[in-house]
């Protein structure tokens, strides 16, 4: 278990990237690390059982997919 210091840093860090627009990562990111640090097991599940609760399957998907090929394009 983390520290509740630990923990508010992290609600601090996703306040932090959803200013950043959608569709970069960088939410899903901060939740999976705020998950984590809250115990979550699965803190990817998590974060992505919240990302299709907030913007649906298939937008959840689109951006899912956007987000695969970007790490997976070559430089």
């Amino acid at each position: 278990m983390s520290t509740l210091s630990q923990r508010r840093a992290a609600k601090k860090g996703y306040k932090k990237a959803a200013k950043k627009p959608v569709g970069e990562g960088s939410r899903f990111k901060a939740v999976e690390k705020a998950a984590r640090l809250g115990g979550a097991k699965n803190p990817a599940a998590v974060a992505a059982a919240i990302g299709r609760k907030k913007y649906g399957k298939k937008r959840f998907q689109q951006m899912a997919a956007k987000g695969s090929f970007r790490n997976t394009a070559p430089d």
